[in-house]
């Protein structure tokens, strides 16, 4: 059994058992299915993210691994995945507590629960607020695709593969935004399905920059935003980064996937929301 309480989240839950208090912890929920409950809890004044597992059962697991994903077993995944994050440099959640116990892939109980990150926006709220006003502070954008192309080469670089990697899972102070400050804290979340290794598979790098791509389609990014991009992520000068024609080409057609599932129709490049009829997204 693992088990880590900090001192605030003991004193809530005091004396009895944690793993059933994270069971039965009440608070809003935002996911109860396959085993797992996400939800923000709140006490003494303070604000938590929750997340409980009560093991999937096999079915579920010989299910995702017939359709080629990797199921989440458990909570300490992500609990890997924060202190890699950390490690790497890069702002992410601050765990509070932590629990696994049982050996059994298909039932074992586990939870994590962070602070909750109050006061910050994701880069698709930001987006949105773009879209909402009709117009985008070209400096600011800029600035922000640069600093996700470095936090996404250092994951990499680190052995870090998201997994879900989404403008949704960047967080950024709402002062920031509202000051169009790029250069403070920005905070990689949702770390759930993260892999951490020695070094990223080229498979699951291509699949994280084409999530990436796909999640910017609704923010009108242009041909030199996405060279911006590679160049930073990179490392190199544009014209030596652009000879990994395999890796971009890959990515691209990724993104273009994840395109025609949502939209049912042909991607028009650089990628652009589709507001399809025929698609309830």
């Amino acid at each position: 059994m693992k088990l880590f309480l900090r001192e605030d989240i003991d004193a809530l839950w005091g004396e009895g058992d944690p793993f059933a208090e994270a069971a039965r912890q009440d608070g809003d929920i935002f996911r109860a299915r396959e085993g797992r409950r996400t939800l923000r809890f709140h006490g003494d004044g303070r604000s938590y993210f929750l997340k409980y597992h009560g093991g999937i059962g096999w079915k579920e697991i010989f299910k995702n691994l017939t359709q080629g994903k990797l199921p989440v077993l458990g909570a300490m995944d992500e609990v890997r995945a924060i202190n890699a994050v950390r490690a790497a440099g890069l702002d992410t959640m601050t765990v509070a507590a932590f629990g696994s116990r049982g050996v059994n892939p298909a039932s074992i109980e586990s939870f994590i629960v962070t602070d909750d990150l109050t006061k910050t926006l994701s880069l698709e709220d930001v987006g949105e607020r773009w879209v909402q006003a009709g117009e985008m502070p070209t400096q600011f954008k800029r600035a922000l695709i640069e600093r996700v192309a470095d936090i996404a080469r250092i994951m990499h670089q680190a052995g870090i593969n998201h997994r879900d990697f989404y403008l949704a899972h960047f967080l950024m102070p709402e002062e920031d935004v509202q000051q169009q400050v790029a250069t403070g804290r920005m905070y990689l979340i949702d770390l759930h399905r993260s892999q951490v290794r020695s070094k990223v598979p080229r498979r699951w790098q291509i699949k994280d920059l084409g999530g990436l791509y796909f999640s910017t389609a609704r923010f009108g990014m242009t041909r030199r935003d996405i060279l911006r991009f590679i160049r930073v992520y990179s490392g190199l000068p544009l014209r030596q980064a652009l000879e990994d024609v395999s890796l971009w080409g890959a990515a691209r057609r990724e993104a273009e996937k994840i395109y025609r599932r949502y939209f049912e129709v042909e991607p028009r490049l650089p990628l652009q929301f589709n507001e399809h009829p025929g698609k309830d997204i």
